[in-house]
């Protein structure tokens, strides 16, 4: 009796073992219930993604070449101007960058702080400012000068956060290893002071643009900065993270994660909040390839570039994050290739400046540093539809995608989306389970067909989610030569 008891025991553990393995595997890639409320979704990354079948997967797009819109041509400014900023301040777009005519040490006293503005952002003047004296004259658009080594790494952002003073409604960090960084404030962009002597953080190489915002999603400011791999300038250059609620006390830092991705050098991280969807931070980030040479010397020389910058290049690429020390990189490949011509295959040529912006009805604008250590360094503009950086696609042979289990708050569904003219989509809403809910079944959703950055989803000719707010629900997709952008129930 003993033995056949025993053997019924452990019949029924390999039994209850089975069950759990097979409920693991039915439940792969399932996470815990989102929670969507009104939030707009970009697919940037697997967030919303349980399955994706067929054709359908998720595919970067690249931004289209605009041209140049800055020209570094001023005495003051040069071959060797960098890390920029752009922000839109509502009814004025501002760039902040790092004028220096001639190479040499990070944080010289040669260094200033640049200012260019636009109405558009695309046609930008340098007004003449009068705050601070180059060559004997006052007539420049420096806004910081005599502040080394904070000038050569100044980076500002408009401080969203509520109830901030408006004497303080712009921040900055600028300063290097030896310094640590300085906090400056501004009311406008142009006249700064600094809020403390001394660094109000210490705890990173900084030799590159580091960058901070205040997060409405964590309820407080973020300062991404540069550390390197092996610590002390030593193996790659990498990005590291820290927290404050006051701009003043900051945590203890922490090391991004990249996944299982492979180590690459990130000159410049360019972590920002995404205007659109400020839960999900987006870095636009230089991809540095040291001793990749591209140009010989007699082709350096004949473009007239520094010859301690031609040995190196570096490209753009995108990056995602939310909250917490880990970007996504869903993907490798390059966001912004270096464009045709030799000029642009030099060191540290490529840069994205800091913050996407909207420059029209459908379109916003990334910013890149070209023609680096040459005399035609410029700033150049490269432009997206809204929410264009990736988005969810299938060929025309089709493919689906079923969404995690989620809550939402709204009546409708709205998505940004392109098809071909042969092409479609088509929804349907499934229960937590997976099945079909009445009234949402495939056959009854309305094919959505054209390219439209907003569009509600219509079933038997309504597009009213009202009952559906607050259960737990699903989408599947199901396209056909068709791009979707990102979603949004509202």
């Amino acid at each position: 009796m003993k033995i056949k008891s025993s053997s019924s025991q452990i019949l029924l553990l390999i039994l209850f073992t089975i069950f759990l393995l097979s409920s693991v595997a039915m439940h792969a890639g399932e996470k815990a219930i989102l929670q969507l409320e009104s939030k707009r979704e970009l697919f940037v990354d697997s967030y919303l993604i349980n399955k994706l079948n067929g054709g359908a997967k998720l595919n970067l797009h690249s931004p289209r070449d605009e041209g140049p819109v800055i020209q570094f041509d001023r005495e003051w400014e040069g071959a060797f101007c960098g890390y920029v900023t752009i922000i839109n301040d509502g009814e004025q777009f501002k760039a902040f960058y790092r004028g220096i005519p001639t190479a040499g040490r990070d944080g010289r006293s040669g260094e200033v702080t640049c200012y260019a503005e636009s109405v558009d952002g695309i046609h930008w003047t340098k007004p003449n400012l009068g705050l601070f004296e180059f060559a004997g004259a006052k007539e420049n658009n420096i806004i910081l000068a005599d502040a080394a080594p904070v000038t050569h790494n100044f980076s500002p952002f408009l401080d969203t956060r509520p109830g901030v003073e408006l004497d303080k409604r712009y921040k900055a960090l600028g300063g290097t290893k030896e310094s640590g960084l300085i906090a400056y404030t501004s009311p406008d962009g142009v006249h700064w002071k600094k809020m403390l002597e001394k660094a109000v953080f210490t705890q990173g190489a900084f030799d590159s643009q580091n960058v901070a915002f205040w997060s409405a999603a964590e309820n407080c400011y973020v300062l991404y900065f540069r550390t390197w791999s092996g610590g002390d300038f030593q193996n790659y250059r990498t990005v590291s993270r820290t927290t404050s609620t006051d701009f003043l006390t900051w945590s203890t830092p922490q090391p991004m994660q990249f996944g299982d991705t492979p180590m690459e050098h990130l000159y410049t991280n360019q972590t920002h909040a995404y205007f659109r969807a400020p839960h999900i931070y987006v870095a636009i980030a230089a991809r540095f390839m040291p001793r990749r040479q591209v140009l010989t010397a007699a082709q350096a020389k004949a473009l007239d570039v520094n010859p301690k910058y031609f040995k190196d290049c570096s490209d753009a690429i995108f990056m995602t994050s939310r909250s917490g020390p880990n970007y996504d990189r869903t993907f490798m490949e390059a966001f912004i290739r270096p464009g045709i011509g030799l000029s642009n295959w030099v060191s540290r040529t490529n840069y994205p400046a800091l913050n996407v912006v909207q420059t029209g009805p459908e379109e916003m604008s990334v910013y890149v540093n070209q023609d680096y250590a040459q005399p035609t360094a410029h700033l150049r503009r490269y432009s997206m539809r809204l929410d264009g950086f990736a988005s969810l696609n299938a060929p025309y042979s089709g493919g689906e995608m079923i969404t995690q289990p989620f809550t939402f708050k709204g009546g409708s569904l709205f998505l940004n989306f392109a098809t071909s003219a042969a092409g479609g989509i088509r929804i349907e809403i499934l229960d937590a389970a997976g099945e079909p809910i009445s009234g949402f079944e495939l056959a009854k959703s309305q094919e959505i067909i054209g390219n439209e950055i907003e569009r509600a989803v219509y079933w038997n000719a309504s597009s009213d989610l009202s009952d559906l707010a607050g259960k737990v629900i699903r989408l599947r997709f199901v396209l056909k030569d068709a791009d979707v952008f990102s979603l949004q129930f509202k």
